[in-house]
């Protein structure tokens, strides 16, 4: 085989690993977001927080062990990672309550604004510029989240306003990380967060206590946090292997699948004005990720 066909064939075969790893990364993740809603109807929000970060830290150890041991968290930006961990866990905690009281589909598509957020924060915090194109993907964008979110008084009670303010502080952990990552491995800033996640719904255990849970609901905690886990694993495989532009837009299956799920689960449909929302929303962050991709190869 001639060096130009074989370089193809590695090509093609590095895309299906990492087109195939992000299709299960994003079904994994909507099986975790299904899991914390159905648990949340009935346990604390800390109880299913602890789950998550507990059982995420067993294959976190694995590899840190199979990476040369603790010597990979060492690091000179603790203050900084401290403040992602808080927000990071705060995001968690808003996220997984805001889950127990909408729609699955609803509330996924307003995780879904984080690139939108993403682009208003980098104006102000690292002074990028933002042309027309994205400044029209943004106002777009935040019209589908009206009709999603519906505001008014019953924001709160809907459990909206809490997801809105959870990809929020997602998207500002989004860009620490950008710069925590230029000095530590990305599994020492994994660690960290995780660790914090157990103290933080350590104490929270402490004070309210541990709701007993039935066999299946105990095997559902246990695999939040091991959905959770994989899922993260398999879409840095994905990044790994196949280009972001290829892989990237299929995080917005977590939709569909979010609303298959809450149909089979729930019984759950989307309004009409829902529905219009959420293609919006998704609409305005695929092409607020196409301009930032664009903006990312003119720089090169």
């Amino acid at each position: 085989m001639s060096k130009p066909e074989a370089n193809k064939r590695s090509y093609v075969q590095n895309s299906v690993t990492g087109f195939s790893a992000m299709v299960l990364s994003v079904l994994l993740f909507s099986l975790m977001d299904a899991s914390v809603k159905w648990l949340g109807g009935t346990y604390p929000t800390q109880q299913i927080m602890f789950s998550r970060c507990s059982i995420a830290m067993i294959p976190l150890t694995v590899i840190i062990a199979m990476r040369g041991g603790i010597t990979i968290l060492k690091t000179t930006q603790v203050q900084l990672h401290f403040f992602r961990s808080v927000l990071g866990i705060s995001a968690m905690a808003l996220a997984f309550y805001a889950f127990s009281l909408m729609r699955l589909a609803d509330a996924i598509s307003i995780l879904h604004t984080t690139p939108i957020f993403m682009t208003v924060l980098s104006i102000f915090f690292l002074g990028e510029k933002v042309g027309l194109h994205r400044w029209s993907a943004i106002i777009i964008g935040f019209i589908g989240v009206l009709l999603v979110v519906k505001p008014g008084p019953g924001m709160i009670d809907s459990g909206s306003l809490y997801m809105l303010i959870a990809a929020l502080l997602i998207s500002c952990t989004t860009i620490i990380i950008r710069h925590l990552s230029i000095l530590d491995d990305p599994v020492c800033i994994a660690f960290y967060f995780t660790m914090t996640g157990v103290l933080v719904s350590g104490v929270g255990m402490i004070w309210l206590g541990w709701n007993t849970t039935t066999p299946f609901d105990l095997f559902l905690l246990i695999g939040v946090g091991l959905f959770g886990g994989v899922a993260q694993y398999m879409m840095t495989l994905s990044y790994r292997h196949a280009e972001i532009a290829v892989v990237a837009p299929l995080k917005y299956l977590t939709i569909i699948f979010g609303g298959v799920f809450g149909y089979l689960l729930w019984s759950e449909l989307p309004d009409l004005q829902s529905t219009i929302g959420i293609c919006i929303i998704a609409a305005a962050g695929l092409y607020t990720l196409h301009r930032e991709l664009v903006n990312a190869r003119r720089s090169k």
